[in-house]
């Protein structure tokens, strides 16, 4: 990691560098949010260098502030956050430009370089932005509690860090987890969804580009932050069970008698069960979920009473995408499990013969189809008895033609 002093950028080239970003942002139109305190475009403009006093120390306070007026503009670009989309891509683009000059100027030898460098010069402060602006919950008194920030600060600060944590990869990331994972677990812990987000993007970067050895090291507050956001909005959802996933298979790898498969699969099924008919929450449970019902195998069983009611009502849900999705998630679940009897498995039969014959209505009814003749073929092989007594109901049916020949090939 480089020192300090090194990062310090004469002013006058400070400047100069910064003097593209400085025209573009002043042309560059910006209203205040109704209810903002803030404007997002004042805090900009309050980072750009300015040429009052030149000494060592105040070029490093320069360059460090542009820094961070470099990573908002840079982080903007592909965000719908209200306070960041009224940055055109042009700006962010400049951004990203004087980042590169700097680097240069400063001889490093890459992008990546300059990137892991920033880090210990940047995270601290913008942990302690996010800090400021949360709530205390351990605090005794309702004053010392509330937010000593206002909380756009804290937005900024969660998308500056997560734009500079994504632009470092394999395997350069792991030694800068130090820094890193107490930052991101800060802006888990904060009231705002919006402050949330970045810190779970930035979490499933670190699980594609760290070993699970350097996030072993933090298991138990990381996994636990996953537990306790589980119970996110809408907005959030979908993230938080990807985030929730790919760490909790990452970190505990192929061991499914870690409690932490228990807990976080069932926070996941209560909150599906408080919402049902949620549409969007389903979907993304279902295509994420995967890697842990594989990885979970027996273990399963537990949550059978759980887990089969939901997907006998998604059985019938009006969008060919759940039906798809919960029919490749019952079929790894009976493919893990089928060594155990279970009067759900052996119930699947009954309730996929309607959904078989009413998928010709479906626009994807070949796709349904050759799902449900698969889970079949492996029921018929895994309980043999008790499934050829269900199915000699069926056998003679016509609209199960398709079917019949499948299961007589």
């Amino acid at each position: 990691m480089a020192d300090s002093k090194v990062m310090a950028v004469p002013l006058p080239e400070l400047i100069k560098i910064a003097d593209p970003v400085r025209r573009r942002l002043i042309g560059t139109p910006h209203e205040i949010p109704p209810g903002d305190e803030v404007s997002i475009k004042f805090l900009i403009e309050s980072l750009l260098p300015t040429s009052f006093g030149v000494h060592e120390g105040r070029n490093l306070e320069e360059t460090r502030k542009f820094f961070l007026c470099c990573l908002i503009l840079a982080s903007a670009e592909g965000e719908e956050s209200p306070h960041l989309y009224w940055i055109p891509k042009e700006l962010s683009l400049a951004a990203r430009s004087a980042l590169r000059e700097l680097s240069g100027c400063l001889n490093f030898a890459g992008d990546r370089e300059f990137m892991c460098a920033l880090m210990p010069l940047l995270l601290p402060s913008l942990k302690s932005v996010i800090k400021e602006s949360g709530v205390d919950l351990e605090a005794e008194d309702v004053v010392a509690s509330s937010a000593r920030m206002p909380v756009i600060h804290a937005i900024v600060s969660a998308h500056q860090f997560r734009w500079l944590v994504t632009q470092v990869g394999f395997p350069y990331l792991g030694e800068l987890c130090p820094l890193v994972i107490p930052c991101a677990l800060t802006a888990l812990d904060h009231w705002s969804p919006e402050v949330k987000a970045p810190g779970m993007v930035t979490f499933i970067h670190l699980a594609k580009n760290v070993n699970s050895t350097e996030l072993a090291w933090y298991d138990e507050p990381i996994l636990d932050a996953c537990c306790r956001n589980v119970a996110s909005n809408d907005l959030l959802w979908g993230r938080v069970v990807e985030m929730s996933v790919i760490l909790l298979t990452h970190i505990q790898r192929g061991n499914p008698r870690s409690p932490w498969y228990g807990q976080i699969f069932g926070e996941m099924l209560a909150h599906l069960e408080r919402h049902p008919m949620n549409k969007d929450r389903r979907v993304s449970w279902l295509h994420h979920i995967d890697p842990v019902l594989n990885t979970m195998g027996l273990f399963l069983l537990v949550h059978f009473r759980r887990i089969f009611p939901l997907f006998f009502e998604w059985l019938h849900a009006n969008d060919d995408e759940t039906l798809i999705l919960v029919l490749d998630r019952i079929y790894t679940i009976a493919k893990v499990t089928w060594p155990r009897k279970s009067p759900f498995i052996l119930r699947l039969a009954d309730e996929l013969i309607p959904v078989f014959k009413v998928a010709s209505t479906r626009k994807e009814r070949e796709a349904i189809r050759n799902r449900i003749i698969q889970i079949f073929l492996l029921l018929r092989s895994c309980h043999a008895q008790q499934f050829e007594a269900t199915w000699n109901k069926h056998r003679d049916n016509p609209d199960l033609a398709q079917l019949s020949s499948s299961m007589s090939g």
